[in-house]
């Protein structure tokens, strides 16, 4: 089936253009799920709560290229719903370089301060090598992951999700057969896995930029670059809702590795990277969705369709709404057998983890709609409205909840594994109020 940004969309013409996005999100959130398997079957536990402690510190560098990746996303298929192609490929150009120059001076400044930065984070004893030996590696490949990230939302853009989706299978496959091949087989421990996925990530960033070097049939190709600044400032501010997304939750997951090495011991910290393995791999439906959608409501707002435009948010909310139900009743289904998956060998580690995982899941009713809300919201160009809705969400909702609610709850444990719901609930609110008030502004109702 060929698609067009221009299309009307059916749910099933819906579906399929997002699918792609979806399952590059789900391959790109296996990356730690497949490190933090390996390493806490075959290698320990210390070394698994070490990756659990650096990696937060590892996806916030790894955000600025979401932010790139989505903030200009919006603005080059905006440009392209007006019909001025080859503004939107400069845009797109100048933009690729940009990333690479910035994921650079990242790298750099990372690898120098991963010591303190990791004691900073909790880390004691062996654990602080354990964190500067797989933070190094994995930051000395930074500017590929950036470049891997702001790809997905260009393929899309590009109406090429598909190519997008092969880069990225070939790119997470990488990661899992090098895990298994240098930990599982070889026993290199972490710096084997951190390895591994440096690898998946410089695949995943480099190989786009020659597919859209060379002459395409898509609507993006990297030319000869002008300096945007007003561009790359525009992005920046359109896409900041992203970045402090994930700035916020690696921020907030600090916190909660914090609260938890302190009420539990390591224990705490490998209970929570487990139910973040599984987070990441149910979030990532939710955020591919969004990515998906995102360059269609950018079109349609462009080119001021808006019975297109209120078809596609109608759609997308049902979805959101009907796929967070499911996801409940799966992780709450699930949450036994996926904890023995990763830390079967101690069943205290085990029954901590399931339980904490049930308390978790409720979360999935509501970041469906969360999410999405603020990807809608930068998809029309309205960076700040959709920065608040992602600040607020993840650093002042999570924040507070994780702080407060330990001190109100008995056991404690239980205290920080419902945080999280309750900042969604939270959060949920303040979207809809947003959703509703802005209706009639950008008439996607």
């Amino acid at each position: 089936m060929q698609i067009q940004l221009s299309d009307h969309f059916t749910f099933k013409k819906l579906f399929i253009f997002v699918l792609p996005s979806i399952l590059m999100m789900i391959f790109t959130s296996i990356y730690s799920v497949v490190d933090g398997f390996f390493v806490s079957n075959f290698v320990g536990k210390q070394e698994f709560a070490a990756l659990n402690l650096i990696f937060p510190f590892i996806m916030i560098i790894g955000s600025f290229g979401f932010m790139m990746g989505t903030g200009g996303s919006a603005i080059v298929a905006k440009t392209l719903g007006e019909g001025d192609a080859e503004s939107a490929n400069g845009y797109f150009s100048f933009l690729c370089i940009a990333a690479v120059v910035g994921g650079t001076a990242l790298s750099v400044l990372g690898i120098v301060f991963i010591r303190p930065i990791s004691i900073l984070l909790g880390a004691e004893g062996k654990i602080v090598d354990y964190c500067v030996i797989y933070g190094t590696i994995m930051i000395s490949a930074m500017p590929a992951f950036m470049l891997q990230n702001m790809f997905q939302a260009f393929f899309v853009a590009a109406v090429k999700p598909k190519i997008g989706l092969i880069v990225t299978l070939i790119a997470g496959c990488t990661n899992i057969v090098g895990d298994a091949l240098l930990v599982g087989v070889f026993r290199f421990g972490l710096v084997g896995a951190a390895i591994a996925s440096a690898l998946g990530q410089l695949i995943g960033g480099i190989v786009p930029l020659f597919y859209f070097t060379r002459k395409n049939n898509s609507l993006l190709r990297l030319n000869k670059p002008k300096a945007q600044w007003s561009v790359l400032f525009k992005t920046c501010t359109n896409g900041s809702s992203e970045l402090m997304s994930n700035i916020s939750m690696s921020l907030v997951n600090m916190l909660y590795n914090y609260q938890l090495y302190r009420i539990a011991g390591e224990d705490g910290i490998s209970a929570y990277g487990v139910i973040m393995y599984v987070n990441f791999i149910f979030v990532a439906i939710f955020i591919g969705y969004s990515i998906g959608c995102a360059p269609l409501v950018s079109y349609n707002h462009g080119a001021k369709n808006h019975a297109e435009l209120k078809n596609l948010y109608k759609k997308s909310i049902l979805s959101m709404l009907i796929t967070g139900a499911l996801m409940t009743i799966l992780a709450l289904s699930l949450s036994t057998p996926l904890s023995m998956i990763f830390v079967g060998y101690d069943a205290s580690l085990t029954e901590m983890t399931a339980i904490g995982f049930r308390f978790f899941s409720a979360c999935f009713l509501f970041s469906g709609i969360n999410i999405f809300a603020s990807s809608f919201f930068t998809a029309l160009n309205n960076g700040l409205i959709s920065a608040i809705l992602s600040f607020i969400r993840t650093l002042v909702f999570q924040i507070a909840s994780v702080m407060l609610l330990p001190l109100l709850i008995s056991p404690e444990i239980n205290g920080v594994w419902i945080s999280v719901v309750v900042a969604e609930i939270l959060a949920f609110a303040l979207s809809t109020i947003f959703l509703f008030a802005m209706r009639k502004k950008y008439n996607y109702t």
